[in-house]
């Protein structure tokens, strides 16, 4: 599948975003959608999954109570609700497709930047 993201921006410290990432294509053979980010020298990281069945998620602990995965009923679009944010969530985020067999596909990234 192709995958497209939006939302990105700048926010300040407590302030709210909502990433939103478009899938184009079959997603029958998707097992979880999911959003990694990758701060500046840093490497990329699960921010968090959601099931394209059954919906179950996970999430990085450093996120835990802030955000919020979730998927439409199409299973063709998965956002990223971001509360609470800290300077630290700053970083390129991309959303994932992630195959049955453990193939993924990436999506463009949207940069998230959290300052005053």
């Amino acid at each position: 599948v192709q995958l497209q993201a939006y939302g990105g921006g700048l926010v300040q410290p407590g302030g709210s975003l909502r990433l939103s990432c478009v899938a184009s294509g079959s997603i029958f053979p998707i097992s979880r959608l999911g959003w990694y980010r990758q701060a500046p020298g840093e490497q990329r990281e699960l921010v968090a999954t959601i099931a394209t069945f059954g919906s179950s998620t996970n999430y990085a602990d450093s996120v835990k109570g802030r955000f919020t995965i979730s998927i439409n009923n199409a299973k063709t679009a998965v956002y990223l609700q971001m509360n609470s944010l800290k300077p630290e969530d700053t970083a390129v985020y991309y959303c994932t497709a992630i195959y049955y067999g453990g193939r993924s596909d990436w999506g463009t990234g949207t940069l998230v930047t959290v300052s005053s």
